[in-house]
């Protein structure tokens, strides 16, 4: 769903604690949220609720996520983190967020036993999907530029596309989009190739 949204038939009191209004959710609440199976957001104090993906979506992120995994492991460049895992934008801009896809460069990178990332990761990449596709464009990829995120991917398994985007100082600029048939050589990773065609069921 693109507007926030408490879950369908979510009890409005959890052992006789109500939940926020909507701009007043916390991380600290968020963590009393049940895991359902759904994905559950905080932005600027919103709650978002996204159902389980599908098949083609977590294909694309398989997919993707292996390719990106195996160079960055092969080249000692940082660390792959993939959603549900918990991104805590500064400034209470999220708290948290959950990308699809993140990578985060050496020294950055959360320590063993962390239950979330506090910072700003160096990509963030969302596959997009029927419930998220919106807000992928929208609210979560203004969050992103607010953040100082530098580089935002946008995956989307209906058109068998993928966006690269680059910060700049009026928000994400558009650098390449890439179709069936092309190859993804992002700038981020000098030397890493990406099918396109392979991200796809």
């Amino acid at each position: 769903m693109s507007e926030p949204a408490y879950p369908l038939a979510y009890p409005e009191t959890e052992d006789g604690r109500e939940w926020p209004r909507q701009g007043s959710w916390t991380y600290e609440v968020y963590r009393r949220l049940p895991n359902d199976g759904r994905r559950y957001e905080v932005v600027r104090g919103f709650l978002y609720v996204t159902p389980a993906p599908s098949f083609d979506h977590q294909f694309a992120v398989w997919q993707l996520s292996r390719q990106l995994g195996n160079f960055v492991v092969e080249n000692d460049l940082g660390i792959i983190l993939l959603a549900p895992f918990d991104i805590r934008l500064p400034g209470g801009i999220a708290s948290p967020v959950q990308p699809d896809v993140a990578f985060v460069r050496s020294g950055n990178q959360p320590r063993p036993g962390d239950g979330s990332f506090e910072g700003v990761p160096d990509l963030v990449v969302e596959v997009l999907s029927r419930s998220t596709r919106a807000r992928d464009r929208g609210i979560k990829m203004k969050r992103y530029a607010a953040s100082g995120i530098p580089h935002y991917w946008i995956v989307d398994p209906r058109t068998r596309t993928l966006e690269a985007y680059r910060l700049t100082e009026d928000g994400y600029e558009l650098t390449g989009t890439y179709g069936p048939g092309s190859t993804f050589r992002p700038e981020l990773f000098p030397g890493l190739e990406i099918p396109i065609d392979e991200l796809w069921a």
